[in-house]
This record gives C-alpha cells, structure tokens and sequence, in this order.
C-alpha cells in the first residue's frame, strides 16, 4: 500500500497544533504542521476561551497539512481538554465565547448542588470525580445566574464537538467527551436525566451522543475551499485528549496503570466497566469512557499547572527561566525540604506558586524551601508523591497491583521527575510517546477508516512507532520516608 496520512488537531489549555500523520503500513510516524497559543481571555470580568482565533488557527493548519499530504488526507480528528462547551441558539449560531474551566463563577456551586440532589446520588448516576469544574456545575451557575441565557439556547457542544461543528455543520456529542461532564451516565450510556432535571438543567440541550471512530461528515464547503481540504472526512475521535492518550499506551501484556502528564496529571487504570460505588465516591474517583467502550478510572492531578504558574511569575519578575533550566535547579537542591498536597485548593487558581507553596511549608510545620531549586524540588517530589497514592488508590479500586506505570504526553521530556515518579511508585516507568494525544487520535480515525482492526493492533502499531525507556525505582529507603511524611497532609 502507499502512504496513509491523517490529521489531528491536538488543542491544550495553553497551546493547539495540527500533526500530520503518515501511515506506511507498518509505522506511524507524525509531524507537528501548526503550532499557535491558546489561553483564557479576560471578557467583562469572566475567563473565556477566544474560539474563533483557534478555529481560524485550525484551518491555517488544515491547510498546511493538505498541501504536504498533496491533498490525499483520509481523515481529521479533534480533541481537546474537557468540561467546557459552547451554546448554540436556534439559528445555530454559537451565542458567546466559551467560559473557560478555570473562570470564578463555579466557585460556590458544588454546594449549591449538594442543597438540591446529595452528593452520593449525583455520584451514583455519574461516577465522576467532583470538581468545581464539572460542566455540571458550569451547567448549574447558568441556571442560577440568568445573565447566562441558557433558556436562550438550543444545544450545547462540548469544544471538540464545538470545532467538529464549525468543520462539518453536523451537531453531536462525541462519548468520551461528554463523558467528562458529570452530565452523562456510563451504566446506561446516556445522559443522567433524573440529575439533569433534579437541578433545573433541561436535558433537550445536548446533542445526539457518537462514539469515537464514527465519521461525522466531510469539510463544509466554505472550509474545504479555504484550506484545500474539500471532500476530506472529519471523523470523531477520542475527543477527550486524556482518552486519545491513553489509547496510544504502548502496553505490552499485563496489568498497568497509566499517567497522561501535562498541565494536568491524569493517573489511573484501564477497566471494562465503571468502578461506582462507596469507596469510589470516597476517594473522589473518575469514570471516563475510553476509546472502544473501555472505562479510564481514574484521578485528575493537579500537574505541571504549578511549575508554569511558577515560571509565568518568575517572567513577569524579570527572572525567566527555560524549563530545563528550573529541572537542573531542582535536581540540584537538597531532597524533601517539604512536601505539599499539589491539589490543595491553594494551588488550582492562577498566582504566585512560590508564595503559597512556603506558606504551606510553613503552615504545615514543615522546613520552609528557600531557593527556587527547592521550590522546584518540592513540587517534584510533591507529584511523584501523589501518584503513588493515587496509584496505590486504583489498584485497590480495582482490585489488582498494577506491574508497570506508563507515562504518556508531554510530560515525559521532564526526565527528573520521570525518575522521581519511579522511585515513589516502587514500581518501572516506561515513558513515551511523547505525542500520545495525537498518536492515539490517529489510530482511531485508522480503525475506522479500516487500516487497523482493535485498539491492541494500533498499540502495537504504536509500539513499532515510537521509542520509549524505562526508568527503575532507586533510593526506596528515602521516598519510603517521604511518602509517610505526605500521607500525614493527605
């Protein structure tokens, strides 16, 4: 056969690409085409994402794409980070810029919920990790603050179905997406109507759901002509970047848990069926629907969120530095100054990292960390450490020790705390791809385009592609000490 090429459109919180991906037969190999900047928009007061600056991104890069691929594109996938949604009226046009996950006005609304449906029956029909950022209770504040005009709107499209909208025309909510939302039930495979209803949340917005690997059309005729693409079709992968990361897992055989690592740390493990229940609830797990009808149960980790805070101040100060540069500081400064909870409240916001992590030192009776090595170093540790507990948490969910950690996504180029994450786990890390996302977003638009068969054929497809390693756990006496120290926050 000759060469296959595909394009995923990869969209993170702080930056979006378009990768073309070329399929020989027996390798993938990708290519970063477009890279642009994404970030929340202050509008009146509120935290939105500047959808039609990423749309028109997009299709610069579409076009780029196209043109190296001689136009012969079998497929576009998007994904992107979930939760947040667009509202389309009933003329389909999008009503306003999207609120961005991280904007105030969620703030009081998990206890708002609780007042109306208690908290163990939401989780019961979802199953998800509550987090003031659940479009649920983005859903929620739009009922109370009737400024949001959500009786105005017709449907509502989660961002990767937002943008396949503005490609194709064609309205769905794609399943791993929607599954983010604590709006959808991974029992019985739609929507949870009766907390729909229960909180005023009229469940005739949402759009008829899909699965990945389902083509939704072709390019709109305006945007094919624009980027060269006519014809080309858009095909609904795992929309959720989580889940496009972990479907490119390069897993052998065995029991394994995975950590997609970025701005967020996504840890957790790979299951047939939703794990709901007491236990579940207690330690806040998540619910989320992978590629192929599996379930990602897992836990969302606040990750590397806290050393771009800590860099973006440092900038601002006059005191930039190069992530390896502040990895060289870390590895350098004395071990376990302190450790702190990295999803203590404290740290979810935007602000001085630096300032908050001493203050969490010093209000914890710990030694408070004096050069900015230690303030690096500590964050480190302090991940590491919470993906043990994490970890230790899913295999007894679960009900299975887990034989290897694999790490996937960016986060992977940081090889201290790929290290430190051996060490505090007690068990291998393999590392790689870097570019999971995107890797796995391609192997779903090939198993529905038919050049793979299973999701185990586009892992080892995957496995072929890309290199990895493997780092083992070192120095267990001190993380041992460590960990016990960060037991006594949690």
């Amino acid at each position: 056969m000759g060469e296959r090429y595909y394009m995923a459109v990869d969209l993170g919180a702080g930056s979006g690409r378009v990768i073309l991906g070329t399929y020989s037969g027996s390798v993938l190999r990708l290519q970063e085409i477009h890279r642009f900047e994404n970030g929340p928009m202050d509008m009146a007061g509120t935290l939105r994402w500047d959808i039609e600056r990423l749309f028109s991104e997009i299709k610069i890069g579409i076009g780029k794409a196209v043109s190296i691929a001689d136009g012969e594109v079998s497929g576009i996938g998007v994904d992107t980070w979930g939760v947040d949604y667009g509202l389309l009226d009933a003329g389909g046009e999008l009503m306003s810029p999207p609120f961005n996950y991280r904007d105030s006005r969620t703030d009081a609304m998990m206890p708002a919920a609780f007042e109306r449906v208690a908290r163990e029956k939401i989780f019961d029909a979802t199953g998800i990790q509550f987090m003031s950022l659940n479009t649920l209770f983005q859903l929620l504040s739009a009922v109370i603050d009737k400024t949001q005009r959500l009786d105005q709107a017709s449907t509502l499209l989660f961002i990767p179905d937002l943008i396949n909208y503005f490609l194709t025309g064609e309205a769905a909510n794609e399943r791993t997406i929607a599954s983010t939302s604590q709006c959808y039930d991974p029992r019985k495979k739609d929507w949870a109507r009766d907390i729909l209803e229960a909180l005023g949340i009229p469940a005739g917005l949402f759009a008829p759901l899909t699965d990945a690997g389902t083509t939704l059309g072709v390019l709109r005729e305006p945007v094919g002509k624009e980027t060269g693409a006519a014809g080309v079709p858009v095909i609904t992968v795992g929309s959720h970047d989580t889940a496009s990361a972990v479907a490119a897992v390069p897993v052998t055989k065995g029991k394994f848990a995975y950590l997609s690592s970025g701005t967020w740390s996504l840890l957790g493990v790979e299951s047939d069926a939703p794990v709901i229940g007491e236990k579940a609830l207690d330690l806040n797990f998540t619910n989320e629907v992978g590629v192929c009808d599996t379930i990602r149960l897992l836990k969302n980790i606040n990750g590397l969120w806290i050393v771009q805070e800590t860099r973006r101040i440092w900038a601002e100060r006059g005191e930039e530095m190069t992530y390896g540069e502040m990895t060289a500081e870390a590895a350098a400064a004395k071990p376990f100054t302190a450790v702190v909870d990295v999803d203590h409240p404290e740290f979810l916001g935007p602000g001085d990292m630096e300032a908050r992590i001493r203050s969490f030192a010093e209000n914890s009776g710990q030694p408070v960390p004096a050069t900015k090595g230690e303030i690096l170093r500590t964050i480190f540790e302090s991940l590491a450490l919470k993906y043990r507990w994490v970890l230790d948490r899913a295999d007894e969910l679960q009900g299975h020790h887990s034989d290897v950690l694999h790490i996937v996504g960016g986060g992977t180029q940081n090889l201290l705390l790929n290290q430190f994450a051996a060490n505090a786990v007690r068990r291998p890390v393999v590392t790689g791809p870097v570019e999971a996302t995107a890797a796995g977003n391609i192997v779903t638009q090939m198993m529905a385009s038919g050049d793979l068969h299973s999701l185990s054929e586009g892992r080892a497809l995957i496995r072929e592609s890309f290199e990895t390693e493997t780092y083992e756990p070192t120095d267990q006496e001190v993380w041992d000490e460590g960990y016990e120290r960060f037991t006594n926050l949690v």
